[in-house]
């Protein structure tokens, strides 16, 4: 990763140098305090801590009339809820086809890409840009950001503009480097091996009025993973295979926002434990939120989100008698209720807060992590207060 964000680095400064009419650049800077009680998904120990730092810098290179590359690196902190340190978050070959058959435009990224087939994806690298510091947990829960976010491959998007339709339809194939972080948040801290995604295959469409008060998507993701041990590992060698199918909308009105993005996982897995393990489970999720403006400059936010690691489990029961009582029932599923603010303090700055009661734990720690049942208790709660300044 590292030799990405010089090489990253090298193509801003190169850029910049050559031609400065055709480069642009931003970047942001957002610190933030938070806590989360009676749960480690952010801090241990009930611990209120700054660990809430985002601070990023993106470059957009005009290469030929309709060709262009775009990168950007970040620097994040946000406790336990991912790796700390800087990422390449995205460095890609942009290739616009304007003009092509039937009012369509054509849009091929080629390098590592943003993922566009859900409704906040392609934003949820930009403090600025989300609603919330923890999105619904749901669809974008946290432990797989940095896979989540885009991949190495090539993507592309078709566009049509009709008089009174617009549709966008979305293809991409690739893969991402999974680091030991995000091993840990799948296979529990006992896994000492690699883990490898294969590749993943997304599809998505969304349609919208002419109007634009309405967006409708369907979105479809597979992706295979393999686990190779290391010389001394409790997990043996296997293979996992997950299939998600999301349905999304929003509707937008003078003052109101509403979105919902409904989720279901299908995983088959083989391997890691014993060498004729086998195991397909169905995970069910959603969230609906609804944002309304009081003002041009003040806004506020409420969500409830779902998500149930097994739907022929939904309460836990069976996880927790598998276990023989290691794993609580409570961490089968998790309901979540946010309410959030929104404040442009000045131009380019902003504050933004929210607070949110979780029952379950489902998305705290992997299932597989020899101290699960100490990670949360059946209620907690989580908050943050942060502030924002873009440029």
């Amino acid at each position: 990763m590292k030799w990405k964000i010089v090489l990253a680095l090298c193509l801003v400064g190169f850029y910049a140098k050559a031609d400065s009419s055709k480069f642009s650049w931003h970047g942001y800077v957002s610190q933030g305090i938070t806590q989360s009680s009676d749960s480690n998904f952010i801090t241990d120990n009930n611990d209120i801590t700054a660990e809430l730092t985002e601070i990023g810098l993106n470059g957009y290179y005009q290469l030929a009339e309709n060709v262009s590359i775009a990168g950007q690196i970040n620097y994040l902190d946000g406790g336990n809820r991912f790796e700390q340190g800087t990422r390449l978050d995205y460095l890609f070959v942009d290739w616009k086809i304007p003009d092509l058959i039937g009012r369509w435009q054509a849009q091929i990224h080629v390098g590592r890409f943003k993922n566009r087939h859900w409704l906040y994806s392609v934003a949820r690298d930009v403090p600025q840009t989300r609603y919330s510091s923890v999105l619904p947990q749901s669809v974008y829960f946290d432990g797989f950001r940095d896979v989540a976010l885009g991949s190495n491959g090539i993507q592309t998007s078709l566009t049509r503009y009709g008089n009174n339709n617009i549709w966008e339809v979305n293809w991409s194939y690739g893969r991402t480097t999974i680091n030991d972080s995000q091993r840990d948040f799948l296979l529990g801290n006992a896994a000492k091996g690699k883990i490898k995604q294969d590749f993943v295959h997304q599809a998505s469409v969304f349609w919208q009025p002419s109007t634009m008060a309405w967006k409708l998507g369907a979105s479809w993701l597979s992706s295979d993973f393999t686990y190779t041990p290391a010389s001394e590992d409790n997990r043996l060698a296997g293979a996992a295979n997950i299939r998600r199918f999301m349905l999304s909308a929003q509707y937008f009105a003078e003052n109101w926002e509403v979105s919902s993005e409904l989720i279901r996982e299908i995983q088959e897995s083989e391997g890691l434990f014993a060498p004729d393990f086998t195991e397909k489970r169905r995970g069910e999720g959603g969230f609906v939120q609804v944002r309304y403006l009081f003002t041009n400059t003040f806004s506020a936010l409420i969500s409830y989100d779902t998500y149930v690691n097994n739907a022929s489990d939904p309460d836990g029961l069976q996880l927790e008698a598998i276990s023989g009582g290691t794993i609580p029932a409570y961490f089968g599923y998790q309901d979540t209720i946010t309410l959030g603010f929104r404040y442009d303090i000045a131009p380019k700055w902003r504050l933004q807060g929210e607070y949110h009661w979780a029952d379950g734990a489902t998305r705290v720690v992997s299932l597989l992590d020899r101290d699960v049942a100490e990670s949360a208790q059946k209620k907690w709660e989580m908050w943050s207060l942060q502030l924002m300044y873009w440029f």
